[in-house]
């Protein structure tokens, strides 16, 4: 039995994790609206290298209409749109409440799946799913007596709907992966399609200039964003790109889902965050889930 798709959205979800604490690092020197467009332009200098290097060409001029279409509409949603309302929504309700709205985005994947792609799920993977996102619910949900937020409601729908565009935009890469197309390509279209909608919304609201100024003044912040742009959106998203392209894309999703599961030890090194016994309960269960996903 082949499991190169689910190991691929495993790794995806090691290179998100990292990411994200090299992201977390810039954005609390400069910001997060600078670190967000610098990610995008340092990995499409990158992939655009690679791109390159694999096959000759900066850009992948022969993919076709259709497919270009497809992806950009991916780079389009998942970049910039989900980035978005993910983002307002940790503003409005906190990392570990729009992290639990979010684990969510499997379930919309494997809808999306069964509805569009006439992808079956059996009831042992379907239990599995339910662990692993209820392993994730466990570590990232607010305790019993955490603090109420003035602002839930709207927190909460747009937690939802990144986890939607989450998975409308692998459901669409799904759709331009087709045939065969190679996963570096196919990222490098939805990071073009994605840097140019945040380049051109920062530069009507004439804030590009100082965004990029943040980088200059901070060289620190500059080599963290690289490096976090190198393993999330360059090696990540490529990983991601195989594992939906070789597993069902409810599986694949939940897999993806695993990185705030594997924060946890960034979280107590680099930030000083308390793990408690109950984040160490979750872990265990959404590991186990993770691991049915692999062999039932």
């Amino acid at each position: 039995m082949s499991l190169v798709g689910e190991g691929a959205a495993l790794a995806t979800s090691v290179f998100w994790a990292g990411s994200a604490a090299f992201f977390t690092l810039a954005g609390r020197r400069i910001g997060s609206q600078p670190v967000n467009i610098g990610r995008l332009l340092i990995a499409l200098g990158v992939l655009s290298l690679v791109h390159l290097f694999l096959f000759g060409t900066p850009f992948p001029f022969g993919a076709g209409a259709a497919r270009l279409g497809w992806l950009a509409a991916s780079g389009l949603i998942g970049y910039a749109v989900g980035d978005a309302v993910l983002f307002e929504s940790l503003v409005l309700i906190g990392p570990q409440l729009a992290m639990l709205v979010m684990t969510t985005s499997p379930l919309f994947s494997a809808i999306l799946g069964w509805a569009l792609l006439g992808q079956g799920l059996s009831l042992p993977k379907l239990l599995a799913m339910m662990v692993t996102i209820g392993g994730i619910a466990l570590v990232v949900g607010p305790g019993r007596n955490g603090e109420s937020h003035p602002h839930l409601r709207r927190g909460v729908i747009l937690g939802l709907g990144g986890a939607l565009g989450q998975a409308v935009g692998l459901l669409f890469s799904r759709y331009g992966l087709e045939g065969g197309f190679h996963p570096v390509s196919a990222n490098l279209i939805r990071i073009v399609a994605g840097s140019v909608v945040l380049l051109v919304w920062s530069g009507v609201r004439n804030e590009l200039p100082g965004h990029l100024a943040s980088f200059s003044d901070d060289w620190s912040a500059l080599g963290l964003t690289a490096i976090g742009a190198v393993v999330g959106p360059v090696l990540g998203v490529v990983a991601s790109l195989v594992a939906i392209a070789h597993a069902s894309l409810g599986v694949a999703a939940t897999l993806m889902s695993l990185a705030p599961v594997l924060l946890l030890p960034a979280a107590h090194v680099l930030f000083r965050e308390k793990v408690g016994s109950r984040a160490v309960l979750g872990t265990v269960v959404a590991l186990a889930g993770a691991a049915g996903l692999f062999w039932l």
